[in-house]
């Protein structure tokens, strides 16, 4: 089973909801803004390596920008990135789907969701 973190008020977290739905994968919800994962979640995350941190990052978001983090992630460390983005569910790219603790996917591109089944 999946872990799928979205912001259910995200236009695009519905969409990925409901491609999931359509291709009958299971999935536990979990609201970002709610519940978002530990520092140490995105710890382990960041050391799988299989995303660069900052793809973790929602750039486009409000309150990435009311930060000023496009001029200071770069000097930042993993550990404080952690730290941001747990603090923070909507710093946070979504959605962010995990299995069996590996991130599968961040964000939502259609084509991709077909190669979780």
């Amino acid at each position: 089973m999946y872990d799928f973190y979205w912001y259910p008020k995200c236009s695009t977290c519905r969409k990925a909801k409901a491609q999931l739905d359509s291709l009958g994968i299971e999935y536990r919800e979990i609201d970002l803004k709610l519940l978002p994962p530990a520092a140490e979640k995105f710890e382990t995350w960041f050391a799988q390596g299989d995303f660069p941190t900052k793809r973790f990052f929602n750039t486009s978001g409000l309150v990435y920008r009311e930060l000023g983090l496009k001029d200071k992630l770069d000097s930042l460390s993993e550990a404080e990135m952690a730290q941001l983005l747990a603090s923070d569910g909507m710093l946070i790219k979504r959605p962010l789907i995990v299995k069996d603790g590996k991130v599968r996917q961040i964000g939502y591109k259609e084509e991709q969701y077909t190669s979780l089944q």
